[in-house]
């Protein structure tokens, strides 16, 4: 067979499903080899970089890699955003790119830049294919690495006339490895440390939203009670219904469940991931006393040095816990002051439910409303704005992978992308993409693959006709910002000529009805909804005012 063969059967004995990319003429040959593949869909995108977005989803909602494509030059780094996102967030995706001819790579030719070094810095690893004998060392390595903790991208280059070479090669035959685990002793002195504790809590990230450390961390915190702070790309690794669940920690600002920190004499990290949440927010003073669980050593950081690290597979970890307390039990732990955090929280989630004033509709409300119409196992994709951050303070969850929100390279124009993957994934799902105006024009030309797909998604827009991420902090620093307006399309019109529904909600208390109406058409619906941002200053106040928890 000839490599771009052998590179595809490789490909469908590790499991790949899909690939999502725009093809060019250096990719030819593996496009007609993949043509003929059983097994693996290709799904034509409107820009690499939607299909960026998309294995990063697919690859989140199921830890297996998809594959995202392009061809050389202006194709590889229309890629490269989607793949760093994916790599910073954790995400296991393999990005597949063309290159000319090997007999021009030397030189000054058309076309022709060094991909394999421009895509070093976004990926755990990559190569290009000059030997097409190597391709299934290549393609199994690839894979084991883009899977291992932390997942992350990997990127294989094929130049067009290495495809064309004939090879007897096979594909390798997959086995898969048991993580280890950290060794009793260590584990002994962490519990040790818990057992002197009397205000333990948990802070969770990325890690815990993994299936089997999900389900340990709800055992454990059923025997414990120990409250659980997720970061954003941690939530749902505990039901927001638990007792035990304190919501999420993230904004820069000082909030509510930050202050179980500060009362807090011990914080167990699980699965935490310093990209998202910076250390000296929680730490100022470097004084507070850490137990680090995670598949990988602690980051060096002065504001982050755990008295104790516990090394290994997450859920192994967390069963040797779950093992001790049913053996030696545990203190009765002083955690009213989390109880009273969590209420208060609760509160803030409910305070604008019942909102009834013409648009523009404040996010507290409109999340809410979002909470109503999406069950347990639904899914809510968030892009990059300012809806994010009052996504991932007041949007909670039951079950990890229902919210996922970048939050490691934090890349806007992701979630609409996002959507068509996870209806992909989860086709008897609800899939909601929220977006600001500013995000969701950036690959608005993915509404064309969805209506094509006849993807069932919505994609709800809060609309206020600039960047209003960038507003709220300009204002919070310099007390002014810059202009940051822009027009925006006739949204109705727009969804017509893509072939999607449309609707605009001009009321708060239509929103709801609005959002159900959406879900109950077939195929993909656009839903805007005019967005008071005068809210944004406001919480920034009221997070300012609060210091800490009471002496």
């Amino acid at each position: 067979m000839k490599a771009s063969d052998l590179l595809v059967k490789c490909l469908e004995n590790e499991g790949v499903e899909y690939i999502f990319g725009v093809p060019g003429e250096e990719n030819a040959d593996f496009m007609l080899s993949l043509e003929d593949s059983r097994q693996i869909r290709f799904i034509l995108t409107r820009h690499e970089q939607g299909a960026a977005f998309m294995a990063e989803i697919y690859g989140r909602l199921t830890g297996n890699p998809a594959g995202c494509l392009g061809t050389l030059g202006p194709g590889a780094t229309n890629l490269i955003t989607g793949v760093a996102d994916a790599n910073m967030d954790r995400a296991p995706l393999i990005a597949l790119t063309g290159q000319g001819s090997t007999d021009r790579l030397h030189k000054e030719s058309h076309q022709i830049m060094d991909v394999v070094d421009m895509f070093s810095s976004v990926t755990k690893w990559n190569t290009s294919i000059y030997n097409a004998d190597t391709i299934p060392e290549i393609v199994r390595k690839a894979v084991r690495v883009t899977r291992s903790e932390k997942p992350g991208a990997v990127h294989i280059e094929l130049p067009e006339d290495v495809a064309k070479h004939a090879t007897t090669a096979a594909p390798m035959q997959v086995h898969r490895f048991r993580r280890p685990g950290p060794d009793d002793k260590i584990v002994d002195q962490a519990f040790e440390l818990l057992r002197q504790a009397r205000r333990p809590v948990i802070v969770a990230g990325n890690g815990t939203i993994r299936k089997r450390a999900s389900k340990q961390l709800r055992q454990f915190c059923d025997a414990t009670g120990i409250g659980v702070l997720s970061t954003f790309m941690g939530k749902g690794c505990v039901d927001m219904d638990a007792d035990y669940c304190l919501f999420t920690i993230g904004l820069g600002s000082k909030d509510f469940p930050t202050l179980a920190i500060d009362d807090a004499d011990l914080v167990i990290t699980m699965g935490f991931d310093m990209v998202e949440y910076h250390p000296h927010l929680w730490n100022p003073n470097s004084d507070k006393c850490i137990i680090h669980a995670d598949f990988l050593p602690a980051e060096i950081d002065e504001h982050y040095n755990p008295q104790v690290e516990l090394v290994g597979d997450l859920a192994h970890t967390l069963w040797m816990f779950n093992e001790r307390v049913r053996e030696h039990g545990l203190p009765q732990f002083d955690l009213g002051r989390q109880r009273d955090l969590r209420a208060q929280m609760q509160a803030e989630f409910s305070a604008h439910a019942q909102d009834a004033a013409p648009a523009p509709v404040r996010p507290q409300k409109i999340i809410w409303d979002v909470r109503q119409v999406m069950g347990p196992h639904d899914i809510v994709l968030s892009d990059v704005g300012a809806h994010k951050m009052w996504i991932a303070r007041h949007y909670q969850c039951h079950e990890p992978n229902t919210c996922l929100i970048p939050n490691g390279f934090c890349s806007m124009a992701s979630a609409m992308p996002g959507a068509i993957a996870a209806n992909l994934v989860h086709p008897d799902r609800r899939v909601l993409a929220i977006c600001g105006d500013g995000g969701f024009l950036m690959n608005v030309q993915e509404m064309e693959t969805a209506q094509r797909l006849g993807s069932n998604i919505v994609v709800l827009v809060w609309e206020d006709g600039g960047y209003g991420l960038i507003a709220w902090k300009q204002d919070n620093e310099f007390d002014r910002h810059t202009d940051l307006s822009f027009g925006n399309p006739d949204w109705l019109q727009l969804a017509s000529a893509f072939g999607w529904h449309g609707h605009l909600v001009q009321h708060s208390s239509d929103l709801q009805a609005t959002l159900e109406r959406a879900f109950q058409e077939s195929g993909p619906s656009l839903v805007v909804v005019p967005v008071d941002y005068r809210e944004n200053p406001l919480l920034t106040q009221r997070l300012g005012e609060m210091v800490g928890s009471p002496a």
